[in-house]
């Protein structure tokens, strides 16, 4: 399991009975997680400086409880690579950050980084279902040119405000559209790209309807992706929160679909630490790397 635990501005101070308590820098929030099937060691809900927790309805869905006002957004960073992100209490419990993810900021910028390119061509990277942008101003922080694509219009406008927020300008392009349709234009013009990420739904629908299934859809797509990638990428990670997709089955699709290039791959469970002294399961990841 790869573990995030280098931030200061972000905590989970405990876990127990379907929920899990995070510190977001001065904002403690209480949210559910299908994951934490152990019971509490205290009552979640009556932590002293709770300020507001998300609750599922019977009916489906759910939404915030607020204990006391709370801006409407407010700024933590992951001061090990320079990073800012504006987090704001969301719709579905989201949060609009994933921090668990930071163990794959921390490996892209390793390897954007260690890339033997020309100096005057930079690491292109594709992000795709791109969301926030956590992983896009990551790779731009560490000198890639990244593309960011996602159908959500409102996600890849908060992407932006994180890139400016973290300090940069340029060497990003934005684009709202359904990941599949991108893909094969870019696949018609001929665009190839050193690095690939990706962090599907379970389920989504595109700008145009368009339906995706991870089960059925994923290895397809990232078969499609391939033909992307430049002559000697340097890698293709794919992250996936989908609970009872196990690691193996991406670094199978990724043998499958990369196994002709040169280069090794590897997966695993991506978790989080608490301050309970256990790891949080966040879902898996797998990526192919270029020898």
């Amino acid at each position: 399991m790869k573990i995030a635990e280098n931030w200061t501005d972000y905590a989970i101070v405990a876990t127990g009975d379907g929920y899990k308590l995070e510190r977001w820098k001065d904002v403690c929030l209480l949210r559910p997680d299908p994951q934490v099937i152990w019971p509490a060691r205290t009552d979640l809900f009556a932590y002293p400086g709770l300020d507001a927790c998300y609750k599922r309805s019977e009916k489906g869905g759910g939404g915030w409880t607020y204990f006391r006002a709370l801006p409407p957004d407010w700024t933590i960073s992951y001061r090990r690579l320079g990073l800012r992100f504006k987090v704001k209490p969301m719709g579905f419990k989201h949060t609009g950050l994933f921090p668990e993810q930071s163990v794959h900021w921390e490996l892209m910028t390793e390897l954007i980084r260690g890339a033997q390119r020309p100096s005057d061509r930079p690491v292109k990277v594709l992000n795709l279902f791109a969301y926030t942008g956590g992983a896009t101003v990551a790779c731009a922080k560490a000198g890639a040119l990244v593309t960011h694509v996602d159908a959500a219009k409102g996600m890849v406008e908060r992407a932006g405000e994180n890139a400016r927020l973290s300090g940069i300008d340029t060497g990003i392009r934005y684009i709202v559209d359904d990941c599949t349709k991108f893909v094969r234009r870019e696949l018609r013009r001929g665009n190839r790209y050193d690095a690939i990420v990706m962090d599907p739904p379970s389920y989504g629908r595109g700008p145009g309807g368009e339906m995706w299934k991870i089960e059925s859809d994923l290895y397809p797509f990232v078969d499609l992706c391939t033909g992307l990638l430049s002559d000697e990428p340097l890698f293709f990670l794919i992250n996936s929160y989908t609970t009872g997709l196990q690691p193996m089955v991406l670094e199978n699709i990724l043998k499958l679909t990369l196994g002709g290039r040169r280069g090794r791959t590897d997966a695993y469970e991506v978790g989080i630490a608490t301050e309970e002294g256990i790891p949080l399961p966040c879902g898996a990841g797998g990526i192919f790397i270029h020898d």
